[in-house]
């Protein structure tokens, strides 16, 4: 029990993470493309991570890891940190913070999928309604959007977010099984930071254009996303497993949307609304099943 109360505790602590980051993107991607944030915000989190790293002795652990687990690694980074959040700051980009977030919320669905088809884990009866609420919450989300005449491409990006999210998450279950916590969070940051160099030369001239203000906004974005909210999810898994981790820390939108309301002034609509409750409740669901 007190190993799942803290693996809990660990993933709430990661929920408001991610909710405090969600707003500073938001207000971090004023004028800038999705993937010049991106790069700032790995490339920060990435010498964050490799401070820690030399501070304590990290790097020979990373060095002694067998070739199969640095490439899982790899490619859970890129879903997880290139991919995965391409989608979703395009979709925070065009539609906003709380019509974006009960759509990508819906990542535990997708993780405990995966957890079936490819670990082997059971689903329980309840995880199966609180899988129905979550679907009824993006078509009652869609539809809202629909009204609002908000472009389609920001639900598909919303859509396909999560989906990439949980492959990663998949993944770095397995890689729980041989990586510490820490060394895992830092080391899939610094993948990832890797993998989104290539757009660089691309990207160069709208990154030597960013201000001391919008930087130091990025650096909070990283530091609650990608270095706080990462490393307590990781260490979340680690003692949990994703089917627990992953639906407690969907509760995010929660936070996310209220603080979208309260800070940047976004107009609550009473269906978004609705689908967020659904959304929320389904997740609550899956993670008590």
């Amino acid at each position: 029990m007190g190993y799942l109360l803290l693996g809990i505790a660990a993933a709430l602590t990661s929920a408001f993470s991610w909710a405090v980051s969600t707003i500073l993107i938001k207000v971090g991607m004023r004028g800038k493309s999705p993937i010049a944030v991106n790069i700032i915000r790995l490339y920060i989190v990435s010498v964050l991570f490799a401070g820690i790293f030399l501070v304590t002795g990290r790097f020979s652990e990373i060095a002694s890891l067998p070739p199969l687990t640095l490439v899982v690694a790899f490619v859970s980074a890129q879903f997880g940190f290139v991919i995965g959040d391409y989608f979703y700051f395009n979709a925070l980009n065009i539609a906003g913070v709380s019509r974006t977030v009960p759509i990508t919320s819906t990542y535990p669905l997708w993780t405990i999928l995966w957890d079936f088809l490819f670990l082997g884990r059971s689903i329980k009866p309840q995880v199966i309604l609180g899988a129905f609420l979550v679907v009824a919450a993006i078509v009652i989300v869609r539809k809202a959007e629909e009204e609002e005449h908000i472009n389609g491409k920001a639900f598909l990006f919303a859509l396909l977010a999560p989906i990439s999210w949980s492959l990663a998450i998949l993944m770095m279950d397995w890689l729980t099984g041989y990586v510490e916590a820490l060394t895992l969070a830092g080391l899939r940051m610094v993948l990832a930071a890797l993998g989104v160099t290539l757009f660089l030369p691309r990207f160069w001239e709208e990154l030597r254009a960013v201000t001391r203000k919008e930087l130091a906004v990025l650096f909070g974005a990283a530091l609650f996303g990608l270095l706080i909210g990462q490393y307590f999810f990781v260490y979340s898994v680690n003692l949990v497993g994703s089917e627990v981790a992953a639906p407690v820390s969907a509760i995010n939108p929660i936070i996310s949307s209220a603080l979208a309301i309260v800070l940047l002034k976004e107009s609550p609509n009473k269906r978004i609304l609705e689908g967020l409750v659904l959304a929320v409740l389904g997740v609550i669901l899956i993670s008590t099943a």
